[in-house]
């Protein structure tokens, strides 16, 4: 390592310690025969001073320093004078006197100042995204993020589960949201698509005999954006065999209590809230209710069951899923499909908290037979379900065992936890609300070379 320590970690018990140091230039004070610089990194900061009678051509070299240069630095650790200590960071009660500077990279004068509040667009910032994650206040919503997935990983192995990575590039299977998709240079005229879910392949997983999975996963849609949405988002994926929904209850409470103690140092109350969907809708007017006011939990969790299994599209004259088509209906219902489908409830939960759903998941269908009925009921032909789910179908000829699971979203989650109005602010590269990345340009067009290897062409006069 170049440095000996971070720029957060030196105090009084360190004076007369000869330290190396590495960081940016975050201010610079020229007091004429004193040069101070605040260094920083990701740690914190540590003022250092350059002292003509100490090192002449260190103190030389300072003259030169602006903001966000690179440096390295040796030196002795000095308590600072009387009536100059700060005490506001730990590293408030001394000094690093320089003896020896190296400028490790010069640096342009930044389109802002890596101040913690700022008054620029937002579009600036994210074209800057390196530079805005040198704030701590940016970072510490990164931070949290880690700690947030390392939380997770911890309980959920201790729980017996798996991790297991499902493909990106797959098969277009659309059912809610437009797919992303990509063409196949080797296969020309056909095309992968992202996932806009794990969701057939968790079930897969299930008949293989993995009873207990789960994944930090990217998914892609494709739809329009707004403060809560981006086209890749990340989801905890988890999924069960030979389950009911309180056991999904249960494990994600379980989960929550220790994550919310470790980071927010709150004590949660279980078991959540549990409310019918008709219940919610009664008394809240809504299936999202926000229930900080009742129960009085700064963070208020319910969950929401019982969904209706179908929904009636007035445009297209006919049933679709209310979820998603692997949604189990109501045991209780099973006689009555056909006859009342308007009734029918399903075996579907979300988990909401403080009036916003950051999580959702069903008991799933293993039956063959009662998938078919679910097709026949939303229109899915034989011909039209084998083209679509056919590998799924035929693997729950195999011993397909009852199932069931959950998806959380990990970035509404975070910026609830984090108190941020936008998802983008937990995301390292976000896109705008126009799905565009200011820092590299994304989308943008392609050569003629790589088109035609992928055997397309693009219309004349298209927008951009």
């Amino acid at each position: 390592m170049l440095r000996t320590n971070t720029c957060g970690e030196l105090n009084i018990n360190d004076i007369n310690r000869e330290v190396t140091l590495c960081g940016w230039v975050a201010r610079r004070r020229d007091h004429g025969k004193l040069i101070f610089i605040d260094l920083r990194d990701r740690y914190g900061f540590t003022q250092i001073v350059f002292i003509p009678k100490e090192s002449a051509s260190a103190y030389q070299a300072a003259q030169d320093l602006r903001s966000e240069f690179v440096l390295e630095v040796r030196g002795k650790v000095n308590p600072r004078p009387k009536g100059t200590v700060n005490p506001k960071i730990p590293t408030g009660e001394i000094e690093v006197v320089v003896r020896e500077l190296k400028i490790l990279n010069p640096s342009l004068t930044p389109p802002f100042e890596i101040e913690e509040d700022l008054d620029i667009t937002e579009e600036t910032r994210l074209k800057y995204r390196y530079l805005d994650l040198r704030r701590k206040k940016i970072f510490n919503n990164f931070f949290l993020r880690h700690t947030l997935y390392r939380i997770i990983r911890n309980f959920l192995d201790k729980e017996g589960f798996i991790e297991f990575e499902t493909p990106i590039l797959t098969k277009s299977t659309p059912e809610g949201a437009r797919d992303y998709l990509v063409p196949s240079r080797l296969n020309p005229g056909d095309f992968y698509a992202l996932p806009q879910s794990p969701q057939l392949f968790k079930q897969i997983l299930m008949v293989s005999g993995i009873d207990k999975y789960y994944q930090i996963a990217k998914c892609f849609r494709d739809e329009d954006l707004r403060a809560d949405r981006q086209p890749e988002f990340t989801q905890l994926d988890l999924e069960m065999s030979f389950i009911s929904e309180e056991d999904v209850f249960s494990l994600i409470e379980r989960m929550l209590v220790p994550l919310f103690k470790e980071m927010k140092n709150i004590e949660l109350e279980t078991p959540f809230t549990r409310l019918s969907y008709q219940e919610a809708q009664e008394k809240y007017k809504s299936d999202k209710p926000d229930l900080r006011k009742e129960l009085n939990q700064e963070f208020a969790f319910a969950w929401v069951k019982d969904f209706p299994l179908f929904k009636y599209n007035e445009e297209e004259k006919s049933w679709e899923s209310e979820h998603h088509p692997f949604t189990a209906p109501d045991e209780s219902d099973l006689n009555n499909l056909e006859k009342s489908s308007a009734k029918i409830k399903s075996r579907s939960y979300d988990l909401v908290l403080n009036g916003m759903e950051i999580g959702s998941g069903s008991i799933r269908i293993h039956n063959p037979e009662l998938q078919e009925r679910i097709f026949k009921i939303i229109g899915i032909n034989k011909e039209e379900a084998q083209k679509r789910f056919g590998f799924l179908l035929e693997a729950f000829q195999y011993g397909a065992p009852p199932h069931g699971g959950i998806a959380l979203g990990l970035d509404r989650f975070l910026a609830i936890l984090s108190g941020q109005d936008s998802i983008r602010e937990v995301i390292g590269f976000p896109k705008t609300q126009k799905a565009f990345c200011p820092l590299t340009g994304a989308p943008s067009s392609v050569d003629e070379k790589q088109l035609t290897e992928l055997n397309l062409t693009i219309k004349k006069g298209r927008g951009k």
